[in-house]
């Protein structure tokens, strides 16, 4: 029997930084002030290429830039750099920019986005199809199980689902699989039954405690090949001492309840195909945008929208295969066609402004400002979509003080889904409150037949549905 052996944990499986973020070993920094305090006796004379190169953070240039020697120079020339050894020397952090004097960097590499990626001719995509599924075992009356060495409980077995032939069960040896694992709990999970000649699978085994939390988890590190009969799993689970401690809180109740996770290695999906000899950048649309540009900017605009005196320039084209109402208004021979003039007398400009805007654009960025009035503009031009999305706004801001306002907005402008919801509001949240307010009793004078209608759904939600009558059974 083969088993999966857990790993111990080391240092050597924690990947060690030893050096700086850039992969350059940092040095001890006793080394650097030595390096700066031998700099600040450099005399008049040259300065060392090395010294430079050394003290990178004292010049403010980059780690590895190296320069000439500087020419002959006085000392009170070079005082501004032996300051900055100096001060790098006790310790002092200073900035770059308070470098006097003028060093150039070395350009950088262009930023990653710029370099040009390869492209192949051809190309495979290859996907490798993972079956996951868990498995939960519990275990009564742990502490009565069979000490003896090498005895084994198993689970009934399970599968990913009701028409996977691949059957498996939990196989645990409560006093551990032989001698080496006799102070252990042994646990397996075993492949019962297989229609395949070998699956690829991995594991992972843990122990719900009392607060159903997973604990003690140990997993496979790799897909291990399962042949019908054939186990893996781990001979030294977890040690019996520590599992039976009650205050380690691994058996409440004396339960043991272990949990399986397992992924199956099914079959791959190759999509290959080829690429195109020249590889072309498509930009993104911005149809939205444009025309967006095309009403603000007014330009061979062929129609006028006039309403309280304000005009709109748009044009017949989009209006009509947008609405339509405006479709039909510009078909047939009506005034707004031979006038090229719409005049709107029930609705403001603002909301004009808006509507036209969604729909040229598509979208209403004002529509929680003014959501009850482009629901009427919406409903009069039949724009369905605008129309929902009003309903959507005006049902996300319901209030007992609105809930009649809107149940009546959306009653005028047959906005269903509104409706219904502004009645469930009314009928499920403080019903009391809401025939209190004043859009309540303007409801009762105007469209009294809501008023009947949410009481109607009152009654529906409250009085149980009545059945056919019981049959009386006969007296013998």
């Amino acid at each position: 029997m083969v088993h999966a052996q857990r790993q111990p944990h080391s240092s050597q499986h924690v990947l060690s930084r030893a050096g700086n973020e850039y992969g350059v070993a940092e040095q001890p920094r006793n080394t650097a002030r030595a390096k700066c305090e031998f700099a600040t006796f450099v005399g008049s004379a040259h300065v060392p290429i090395g010294v430079l190169s050394l003290c990178p953070a004292v010049i403010g240039t980059p780690r590895g830039t190296h320069f000439a020697t500087i020419g002959r120079t006085t000392r009170a020339d070079l005082s501004p750099f032996f300051s900055r050894l100096g001060a790098a020397a006790r310790g002092e952090v200073l900035p770059e920019s308070s470098s006097s004097m003028a060093i150039p960097r070395l350009p950088t590499p262009p930023p990653q986005s710029e370099v040009n990626t390869p492209v192949a001719e051809s190309w495979c995509y290859t996907q490798v199809k993972v079956i996951k599924f868990s498995y939960m075992w519990t275990i009564n009356n742990f502490s009565f199980c069979r000490e003896e060495m090498g005895e084994v409980l198993k689970s009934s077995t399970f599968s990913a689902g009701a028409n996977d032939k691949l059957k498996w069960c939990l196989r645990v040896n409560p006093k551990g699989l032989d001698e080496e694992s006799k102070d252990y709990l042994s646990l397996y999970l075993l492949l019962v039954s297989c229609n395949k000649s070998e699956v690829r699978a991995k594991f992972k085994f843990s122990i719900l405690n009392a607060k159903r939390e997973e604990t003690k988890a140990m997993e496979s590190q790799r897909a291990y090949r399962f042949v019908q009969g054939k186990d893996w799993g781990f001979k030294k689970f977890i040690r019996r001492d520590f599992l039976l401690d009650e205050a380690n809180g691994l058996l409440p109740d004396d339960k043991l309840t272990l949990y399986c996770e397992v992924s199956v290695v099914a079959d791959s999906v190759n999509i290959s195909g080829q690429n195109n000899a020249i590889q072309f950048k498509v930009p993104e649309c911005r149809l939205s945008d444009d025309f967006g540009h095309l009403f603000e900017s007014q330009k061979f605009s062929d129609v006028i929208l006039s309403v309280n005196g304000r005009e709109f320039y748009a044009h017949k084209a989009i209006l009509a295969a947008r609405s339509p109402v405006f479709a039909a208004m510009f078909e047939h021979e009506m005034e707004e066609k031979k006038q090229n003039r719409v005049e709107i007398t029930d609705m403001d400009h603002e909301v004009l402004r808006e509507m036209l805007r969604f729909i040229y654009t598509g979208r209403a960025p004002n529509l929680d400002k003014m959501a009850d009035d482009l629901l009427a503009a919406a409903d009069k031009y039949a724009l369905e979509r605008l129309k929902v999305m009003c309903e959507e706004a005006l049902c996300s801001n319901l209030s007992v003080e609105t809930a009649a306002e809107v149940l009546i907005l959306a009653d005028m402008h047959s906005a269903d889904q509104l409706k219904a919801h502004a009645i469930d509001f009314i009928n499920t949240r403080h019903a009391t409150d809401v025939m209190e307010t004043a859009g309540w009793k303007t409801m009762i004078h105007r469209q009294p037949h809501l008023i009947a209608e949410a009481f109607r759904a009152l009654a529906t939600q409250q009085i149980p549905p009545i059945g056919p009558p019981r049959k009386r059974i006969k007296q013998s």
